[in-house]
């Protein structure tokens, strides 16, 4: 079976080395680009014709949205996935409008990132679990409003969510790639806006909506 051919984009070092070294350590994958603008990353899909380029949605010179917009004029039969920070709606359905196949928020696990470029390669549609009530919630008719604490921006709710679930601000920090100061600073901004006393109040809330499976 050959392998799946990918480009990575984002302008994060890390990032990009990360990604590099997880497909490189797993069999079925090859990196054969990577990218830390919109454009050198629009250059590299049309030079490599990759099966898949994953992108970040915040990069320099281009943006991610106008890079998937880029790309899929210009090499259509390549699947763009992204993997961004941005959970929120804006940010969701502007990348699917602009053709992205896939949408994941850093802080997805190693299989599901593997898992979800396996599926755009194979031309499915696929959405990590926060993203993925959203678009469903969409569909169905469901607006923003009826969603769990509208109140909360998207990095709040990944956060909160992540709470719900027993994890320490460590592990949060570590989970989404931020330093703990800034989960620390989103937490206190949470109990404020949830007009909760503790991290046990709000976990209660968070669970009783839903929050934390």
């Amino acid at each position: 079976m050959t392998d799946i051919r990918v480009v990575i984009a984002d302008d994060h070092p890390i990032v990009r080395e990360g990604m590099s070294a997880l497909l490189a350590s797993l069999p079925g994958f090859e990196v054969v680009g990577v990218a830390k603008t919109g454009r050198e990353a629009v250059k590299e899909v049309v030079t490599a014709q990759p099966d898949v380029a994953v992108l970040d949605l915040q990069m320099p010179d281009l943006d991610g949205i106008a890079a998937t917009k880029e790309i899929a004029r210009a090499a259509p039969q390549v699947a763009v996935l992204v993997l961004t920070m941005f959970s929120d709606d804006d940010s969701v359905f502007a990348a699917m409008r602009a053709g992205a196949r896939g949408y994941l928020v850093k802080g997805a696990e190693q299989d599901e990132i593997a898992r979800a470029i396996r599926a755009v390669a194979a031309g499915e549609a696929i959405f990590g679990p926060a993203v993925a009530q959203r678009v469903l919630g969409f569909l169905t008719g469901q607006s923003a409003r009826e969603a769990p604490f509208p109140e909360l921006t998207g990095r709040e709710q990944q956060i909160l969510d992540l709470l719900a679930a027993g994890l320490s601000n460590g592990a949060i920090a570590t989970k989404l790639g931020v330093a703990i100061k800034t989960v620390a600073n989103n937490v206190s901004a949470i109990f404020t806006k949830l007009q909760v006393a503790d991290r046990a109040q709000a976990i209660i809330r968070a669970r009783d909506a839903g929050l934390g499976r």
